[in-house]
């Protein structure tokens, strides 16, 4: 990720990276890497791209807030609803700094027209959402650190299925009312979920479906939404691997017949993105916040909480689930 944060960076053109921090160091570098976090501070940077492993996240950001620097964290903001806490705590002791996490699926062009579509009231009132995500958990599913609760905070859920509960939020705001299957079918061995299936509610009606995967061995990505004058679906999303095919969005309005009733399968229109510019936009938008003051719109830290804790409530739900999850944090799995 931090590869794709810095060639971003280097396209908008608004940046200069001063330094780098990672496990091993290159002498052939075109920038100096450290090894050590704190050493990134001899180099007095304005900003810090925290892209760490979940468990570090809360620490790296608290400690650049502190001294004085912007931040824009990856996702997910750390391993539960107290590290997201624990930053926006650090956040309110700076209120002049900016914090951004990197939601970028908001900024998918497929995703944006269909979000102004919904704003806008072409659709009427939303009524259900269903959500697909899922991948192939690869040949060092078992020793990825992703992999590990005690420092990811769980499984595939909370890896990329987080992406799709951001985008529940953004349509229809929180879901207090869940029903969850969690699960680990095929790498028994791994302390984490390689499924998780919910079914959520919010207080508005909008009911909304989830299966996050990493038994998918054919990668998909799906999102629809269905509302009293039509539907909206994106299938396929624009990604750094390359796998989930083309970004498709489909928008359909419903013909009524000569009763007021809608006439099954309407005519859609069709519309496919061939560009992923999500990372430029989410960097765009931190440096206009940076360096012009303008609001933060898309991964704020209240976003970031709202989103872990519909990730923990998704695990809470199945109780049978939420004691191995306990027990696996604590390394008694």
């Amino acid at each position: 990720m931090g590869q794709i944060r810095h060639q971003a960076m280097i396209k908008h053109g608004g940046f200069e990276v001063v330094a780098a921090c990672d496990t091993h160091t290159d002498p052939n570098a075109e920038i100096p890497v450290v090894t050590d976090p704190m050493r990134v501070y001899d180099y007095d940077p304005d900003v810090i791209f925290c892209c760490v492993p979940n468990n570090m996240i809360p620490d790296v950001v608290c400690e650049a807030l502190d001294r004085g620097k912007h931040v824009f964290s990856e996702k997910p903001p750390g391993r539960n609803s107290d590290d997201v806490r624990k930053m926006q705590a650090a956040e309110a002791r700076n209120p002049a700094l900016v914090l951004k996490f990197g939601f970028n699926h908001r900024f998918h062009d497929a995703i944006e027209d269909a979000k102004r579509l919904i704003d806008a009231g072409t659709m009427g009132d939303l009524y259900f959402m269903r959500g697909v995500y899922g991948k192939a958990g690869g040949a060092n599913y078992a020793q990825n650190w992703r992999n590990d609760p005690a420092k990811s905070g769980g499984g595939i859920l909370i890896d990329q299925g987080i992406h799709m509960l951001d985008l529940f939020l953004m349509f229809a705001s929180d879901f207090p009312n869940v029903q969850s299957v969690v699960q680990r079918k095929f790498w028994t061995d791994v302390p984490v979920e390689d499924n998780a299936f919910a079914l959520m509610r919010n207080d508005n009606g909008v009911v909304a479906s989830l299966h996050s995967s990493a038994t998918q061995w054919q990668h998909k990505f799906t999102l629809e939404l269905y509302a009293r004058g039509g539907f909206i679906s994106v299938n396929g999303i624009l990604s750094a691997s390359g796998t989930y095919g083309t970004e498709v969005l489909n928008v359909a309005l419903n013909r009524l017949d000569k009763d007021g009733n809608p006439i099954p399968n309407p005519e859609s229109q069709e519309i496919r993105y061939t560009v992923d510019r999500s990372w430029d936009k989410e960097i765009t938008e931190f440096y206009e916040a940076v360096v012009n003051g303008a609001p933060v719109k898309c991964g704020t830290s209240q976003q970031a909480l709202d989103v872990m804790l519909l990730v923990e409530r998704i695990y809470a739900a199945d109780p049978a689930w939420s004691e191995q999850r306990t027990a696996a944090i604590a390394g008694r799995w």
